[in-house]
Formats: structure tokens, sequence, C-alpha cells
């Protein structure tokens, strides 16, 4: 795969304990992106962070929470996006997913296995 030029990143912030179908969110937004053929995605832990609630959420000891920001990334063509939203919108049933053009500079993958 190769991908050069204008693509979007979405963005997409949950929560840490946030689950789908039983397991982490996250990991069930990764899976999907993998099984609908996107380039890549990565997960991001906070350190801290609120969300619409205004509840914080942070690792400093005093305030130890259970249930840090997650963010996940994904940077795929246009058309590649733009199908998986639906989906995406069905499984995050709190927080906030974001849409951003960018310039992917370079992105190939040979094809041969790791």
């Amino acid at each position: 795969m190769k991908i050069e030029g204008e693509a979007l990143l979405l963005r997409i912030f949950i929560g840490e304990s946030d689950r789908w179908e039983g397991k982490s969110l996250y990991e069930a937004i990764v899976l999907k992106a993998r099984e609908e053929g996107l380039a890549g995605a990565t997960v991001l832990r906070g350190l801290e962070g609120f969300g619409a609630n205004s509840r914080i959420h942070t690792t400093r000891i005093l305030r130890l929470s259970e249930d840090l920001p997650i963010i996940i990334e994904l940077v795929d063509t246009e058309d590649r996006i733009r199908r998986i939203l639906p989906q995406l919108d069905n499984m995050v049933s709190e927080g906030l997913i974001t849409l951003e053009k960018v310039q992917v500079i370079t992105y190939r993958h040979d094809g041969r296995a790791a």
C-alpha cells in the first residue's frame, strides 16, 4: 500500500474504561479499522484530561483515575475514512470524533509479511 498527498486524519477521544461488545472500545475500533482495510491505527493514552462532563481524569497519585483519556488516530484516504464513520458513530456512545485534512508525505508498505 502506498499513500501520498491529501488524506484525512480521524481522531477519536474516548475514556479508557469505555467498552464495546465485551472488549475495550479502543481495541474494538482498532480491530474495525483493520477489518475495513485502513492504512493503520494508533492508540494514545493521555496523562490527564476532561470531556463534556468536565470531570478530570488524571495519572496524579492523589487522584489516580481508572478512566484515563484515550485518543485513537487513523489516517487514510478520504473515501476510506468516510466509509468507517457510520460504524464509529454507532460504537462511540460518549466521546468526540474529529476530522482534519492532512498531507501525507510518505506512507509505504511493500506487501511482504514481516
